[in-house]
């Protein structure tokens, strides 16, 4: 079964735009629904100790890491936002198509509240809202969601070999190597016959027996 057509530039763009506005419209209308409706650092049980809304205006990392540097995750935010979209101009593959969209979306989330949130430019607290006691004491968010399951989906893809073109690095490996068996047989058959036939300025071969002289 032949494979499918590596993506034209202007259909893999689109698929990172599209899934990236998505991802960033969501991640603001839950972020918005939070501000408006929930108490500030107060927890909201929504299935026990298991899932918890608990809204916070965080200033640094995770776990607040750096919050007395925020200029600094604006920057890295905006950095890695510039890296995705450079890199979308020449992507063919599907699948790097809607990790990056994703991944993009994720850090725009972020980046939005670093530029517009209070207490103003350009160091906003990114809203928090989403809390799981049981499994780890840090409260994120929608973009850190698909940030961290879009870093995780490009160090797999990067594993797998796929690259952005569409094609594998099997395939590159395949194809250096039957190369490399074709120079290695016309080196052989080169070394085999050292003098191809060549046609003489009479059009005889090589190899055939010179003409007898007639004494003269």
């Amino acid at each position: 079964m032949p494979g499918r057509r590596p993506l034209r530039r202007s259909a893999a763009g689109a698929i990172v735009a599209i899934l990236a506005a998505i991802v960033l419209a969501a991640d603001q209308f839950v972020k918005y629904l939070t501000t408006e409706n929930l108490p500030l650092q107060e927890p909201v049980p929504v299935l026990g100790e298991f899932l918890q809304l608990y809204y916070v205006r965080n200033p640094g990392a995770a776990f607040s890491l750096g919050s007395d540097v925020t200029w600094i995750f604006t920057i890295a935010l905006a950095v890695v936002a510039g890296v995705i979209v450079w890199k979308a101009f020449g992507l063919h593959s599907r699948l790097w198509a809607v990790v990056l969209g994703c991944l993009l979306g994720g850090v725009l989330g972020n980046l939005t509240d670093r530029l517009f949130r209070d207490p103003g430019f350009p160091m906003g607290h990114v809203v928090d809202m989403i809390s799981m006691p049981w499994m780890m004491p840090a409260i994120f968010n929608v973009a850190d969601i698909f940030i961290v399951t879009g870093m995780i989906s490009v160090a797999l893809l990067v594993v797998l070999g796929l690259r952005f073109d569409g094609t594998r690095e099997r395939d590159h490996v395949l194809v250096e190597t039957d190369e490399e068996a074709e120079a290695a047989a016309l080196a052989e058959e080169a070394v085999a016959d050292p003098h191809p036939d060549v046609a003489r300025p009479d059009g005889a071969s090589p190899d055939a027996p010179a003409p007898a002289s007639d004494g003269r």
